[in-house]
């Protein structure tokens, strides 16, 4: 497998009413064939979600957006281009961040979370200089994260329920 130049393909998720903001790393090959987040189907993100919000798990994308729309959750990604072997977080290099700064000036985000340890590196590094603003870390809901039960991650993510 080699590197391949990967450009982050679809929009961020958020209207006016948004007060928190989880951000990924990149989407996952999956998720780029599907053009949407969190497509991989053992990706516990959806059900996660729809878990912590006492709703059903959404199937579709529309489905998807409704979801976070309804809850008040932005959706994006830290990393808006980079050079990646597959889908590993591990593998990314060259990174181009991308631009949150448009979510924060739109909506009244109170809270900023991020996916997993490469989110919250990326962060770090790009995107806290240009807003100050802390990010909580959570643990990653890939199934590349494989030490968290469904139940321990749940116990993390809880934690959006206090900003909503």
């Amino acid at each position: 497998m080699e590197y391949k130049h990967i450009v982050h393909g679809f929009e961020p998720v958020y209207d006016e009413n948004s007060r928190i903001l989880i951000l990924g790393s990149l989407p996952s090959v999956r998720s780029r064939e599907q053009c949407f987040y969190y497509g991989h189907p053992q990706n516990r993100f959806w059900r996660l979600i729809a878990d912590l919000r006492g709703e059903a798990i959404p199937s579709s994308t529309d489905e998807k957006k409704e979801l976070l729309i309804r809850n008040r959750i932005a959706v994006w990604d830290v990393i808006a281009e980079c050079d990646i072997m597959g889908s590993s977080d591990a593998a990314i290099r060259n990174v181009v961040p991308t631009d949150i700064r448009p979510i924060l000036d739109n909506t009244d985000i109170s809270c900023i979370f991020v996916n997993g340890a490469a989110a919250g590196r990326i962060y770090e590094k790009y995107h806290k200089p240009l807003t100050f603003r802390d990010a909580v870390r959570l643990p990653s809901t890939s199934p590349a994260n494989a030490a968290f039960s469904f139940e321990r991650l749940l116990a993390h993510w809880s934690c959006i329920n206090d900003h909503l």
